[in-house]
């Protein structure tokens, strides 16, 4: 069954690897197989994943003068690494989703923290030209556009942010609420045309900051927007977590009426623990499998695949 991952962070990885190489002389990483990589090529093709996002993500203990340089060593490692393998096409409409034929896979490129690009509007546009379909304002951090759910003043969007803002929506780039706190969130929601939660869970069933309260839930549900359920353990439950502990959260967000609102975000590539048999893309028919024995074929297929189709193309 077809697969649309709306996040993964295989680019740090593969950039941290190229950074490597300019010290050793000697990649280590292969995108086509590299069992360091969650979301390989080969693990995507096995795990039936149709499209997969790619988060550009700059850690925030860069120093602000060297974040632009880094955001374009991951573009070029998505270029040279991603699109260059056969069967990967650049996304750069969402229609063009519906033109993948069978053995193609789409990739998509996306920017996680407005960081890279400082107080800087034409950096911004320049990202979008070369391809960022989605921006996640923050991560747990501030940064000039807005606080992230660990900044301790738990501001909304400053009036930098209003204006990165205008500039997606003339661009129909999708604003990521993932990783915003409750005041960035409720500014978003007024001003963004076009939103989503790229690897968020429901937070009345398990109280982390990453997690999305049920008012949120409901305003992006009237705001077509979609909540794409993250494999992060700590984002799902105390203890060890199965397949099986992620349902409540979709339940939660099904009763909220939900039910064509979500996706899957998996977070691949950029978590330290798993869920039990999800460990990579290639578990994905693991997951396939749960949710049709749950809910039915027809409806894991819509959160597998067809609400993003229906919300974004």
């Amino acid at each position: 069954m077809n697969v649309i991952d709306t996040h993964c962070d295989a680019l740090l990885k593969l950039q941290g690897d190229y950074r490597d190489s300019l010290r050793t002389g000697k990649r280590l990483l292969d995108y086509r197989n590299s069992d360091k990589l969650d979301s390989n090529a080969a693990r995507l093709e096995k795990g039936d994943v149709k499209v997969q996002f790619f988060a550009i993500f700059i850690a925030p203990n860069i120093p602000d003068n060297e974040k632009w340089q880094h955001a374009l060593e991951q573009m070029d490692c998505f270029y040279n690494e991603v699109i260059a393998q056969g069967g990967f096409v650049h996304i750069r409409n969402f229609t063009e989703i519906n033109e993948l034929k069978s053995d193609e896979i789409g990739a998509v490129l996306t920017l996680e923290g407005s960081d890279v690009f400082g107080n800087d509007l034409v950096k911004l546009r320049t990202l979008i030209r070369l391809g960022i379909m989605s921006l996640g304002l923050v991560w747990n951090n501030a940064n000039l556009v807005a606080d992230g759910v660990g900044e301790s003043r738990m501001a909304g969007l400053t009036d930098f942010g209003y204006k990165v803002i205008e500039c997606c929506n003339a661009h129909d780039v999708l604003i990521d609420v993932s990783h915003l706190n409750t005041a960035g969130f409720a500014d978003i929601i007024e001003k963004a045309d076009r939103i989503f939660a790229s690897h968020s869970n429901a937070r009345d069933v398990f109280d982390h900051p990453r997690n999305l309260y049920d008012s949120q839930i409901r305003q992006l549900i009237e705001k077509d927007g979609m909540i794409n359920i993250v494999f992060n353990p700590p984002f799902i439950k105390d203890g060890s977590v199965s397949i099986e502990d992620l349902f409540p959260h979709i339940d939660r967000i099904i009763e909220l009426g939900g039910s064509d609102n979500i996706g899957i975000g998996s977070d691949f590539d950029g978590i330290g623990s798993y869920v039990d048999r999800l460990q990579n893309a290639g578990d994905f028919p693991n997951l396939t499998d749960a949710l049709d024995k749950r809910y039915g074929s027809d409806f894991t297929a819509k959160i597998t695949y067809e609400n993003f189709l229906n919300s974004f193309c």
